[in-house]
């Protein structure tokens, strides 16, 4: 079973190398739900010659794990960038267009320019690099599951830290999503700057 994962995992690289893609990135976002904090996205372009094994949609991977292959993809990637976009602008344009403009600035920022870039899921970016989204493409992609990775990683560190300096609300537990601890921190002692308003409609229905 697992042989079989892993050349699913890379089928797409492997048909888009064979069609000239040298330099094929992949692309995802991790934040999209949480009642507090940014949107988090990563770009990545890994070697297809030195494959790490284990990369998996980061949802599917133990935090521990985690953060070993995120150590791994770091020091094997040819080229990465990370980006977030904050809870204030997820309330001006709505969490769909932070996702992309969190997605653009990700990849506008490469320093090495791929020749197409795997997206999950998120259609109609404004890019000028070619892009192909997935359907669960971090469970497909290789590219896109070593991104997801990435970006859940660097978005859990930055909401532990955000734990220190907010203690009440245990972020450092569930990283801003809207868990029934978090809500009943929320509404015992207040709604933070870093919490989307947007999220929040749930605090109107009190009574």
């Amino acid at each position: 079973m697992k042989s079989n994962e892993k050349i699913d995992n890379l089928q797409y690289e492997n048909n888009l190398t064979q069609k000239g893609y040298n330099l094929i990135a992949g692309i995802d976002e991790v934040g999209r739900g949480p009642l507090a904090g940014p949107v988090c996205c990563a770009c990545v372009i890994m070697p297809l010659d030195d494959i790490i094994e284990g990369v998996d949609d980061s949802k599917k991977i133990s935090e521990k794990k985690r953060e070993k292959l995120y150590d791994e993809i770091i020091a094997k990637a040819i080229c990465y960038s990370v980006m977030f976009v904050d809870e204030k602008t997820i309330d001006e344009i709505n969490i769909l267009e932070a996702t992309k403009l969190c997605m653009k600035n990700a990849i506008e920022s490469m320093e090495i320019k791929p020749d197409i870039v795997l997206v999950d899921a998120v259609k109609g970016l404004d890019v000028t690099v070619p892009t192909l989204p997935i359907i669960h493409g971090d469970a497909l992609s290789y590219n896109i599951a070593a991104a997801s990775i990435i970006a859940k990683v660097t978005r859990d560190r930055l909401m532990i830290s955000l734990a220190e300096k907010y203690p009440e609300y245990g972020f450092e537990k569930h990283k801003g999503y809207g868990t029934k601890a978090h809500i009943d921190a929320i509404k015992k002692y207040g709604v933070l700057d870093i919490h989307r308003k947007s999220f929040l409609g749930f605090l109107n229905e009190q009574h």
